[in-house]
């Protein structure tokens, strides 16, 4: 009688163990950055790698270290390892198409992540933050916060000509100029100068030391991401010139931020949870291979828009976040 039931327990044991193995190789994913040395795509990828584990999929990920033919090759080596799904975040808009579209053509479902992708390239959707819509927000947010006052910007964005930076910040100065003409019938502000802080901590700062030198009466630092206007508040703080000025960023939400809109150090910024945008990609990614996609699923798939200010900042602040 108790090796009979032994062998029940076994036989269940490796019923439970066939059935998800067998669910594993129905999905699938594979999860190719284009790099890990930065905590936003680090926070990305740990978020897709483990919400796609909680889903009961097998996952395969890779860092392409920046570096456009070892991320081809990446794809290429997942492709042939089975995956079913794909979910990247390209190095290079264009120099991703040729591999995107033979990963489509074997089958596999691919999903892009944050950055954008050319679009030749043959995938289901993109995934991420709206730029403008974000940056809309913030520049109300602005409008709203200093009424009546003349402000004088120093703009900090990433890099020369590229596209994200450009919505990020026409978002929000479109956003300022329409508030405040609802707020006081005209628009009030003037971009006292550009610089360009390659979106890192110390582009920002030395990016802001030169804007300051031109433009000591600074009041308001609006950068394209939160960690260049960080380098920023430190320059300004090195001059004893921060109580001054009021910062705020387009987008991305770094805890760093966050915590200084806690503290009142800090205005705004746009949500760009790259947790939440690798998390929505593989919900995606796992109803494709499940046969639930609907159809006409748009090109573009956004998280919702929105500031982050003082009053929500509880909501979004995470302490032992990556990123």
């Amino acid at each position: 009688m108790k090796k009979t039931v032994m062998t029940l327990a076994l036989c269940a044991a490796a019923s439970v163990l066939a059935m998800a193995t067998a669910q594993a190789a129905d999905c699938k994913i594979g999860i190719s950055m284009k790099t890990l040395d930065a905590p936003y795509f680090a926070a990305q990828e740990v978020s897709a790698k483990k919400h796609a584990e909680e889903l009961g999929c097998e996952v395969i990920s890779v860092d392409g270290q920046n570096d456009l033919n070892k991320q081809v090759a990446d794809v290429e080596d997942m492709v042939a390892q089975g995956i079913g799904a794909l979910i990247i975040n390209p190095r290079d808009s264009k120099g991703l198409v040729p591999a995107v579209n033979a990963a489509t053509a074997a089958g596999v479902k691919v999903f892009v992540i944050d950055s954008t992708i050319d679009a030749q390239a043959n995938f289901v959707t993109l995934v991420q933050s709206s730029n403008s819509q974000n940056g809309l927000l913030v520049g109300q947010w602005l409008a709203d916060a200093t009424k009546g006052k003349e402000l004088k910007i120093a703009l900090i964005s990433g890099d020369k000509g590229n596209e994200v930076g450009q919505e990020r910040r026409l978002g929000v100065l479109a956003g300022l100029t329409e508030g405040q003409l609802r707020n006081e019938g005209r628009a009030n502000f003037t971009v006292v100068g550009q610089g360009w802080g390659a979106w890192t901590n110390e582009g920002g700062l030395k990016a802001m030391e030169d804007l300051l030198t031109a433009n000591p009466d600074v009041n308001v630092v609006l950068g394209e991401n939160d960690s260049m206007v960080l380098g920023a508040q430190k320059a300004l703080e090195q001059a004893n010139k921060s109580g001054d000025v009021l910062f705020l960023a387009a987008a991305d939400g770094q805890k760093e931020a966050l915590q200084a809109i806690k503290d009142g150090k800090y205005g705004a910024t746009g949500l760009n949870d790259p947790a939440l945008v690798a998390a929505t990609a593989v919900d995606l990614a796992k109803k494709a291979l499940d046969g639930k996609l609907p159809g006409d699923i748009s090109k573009i798939t956004y998280t919702t828009p929105t500031a982050i200010t003082k009053d929500n900042v509880d909501k979004y602040l995470k302490k032992d976040a990556v990123f």
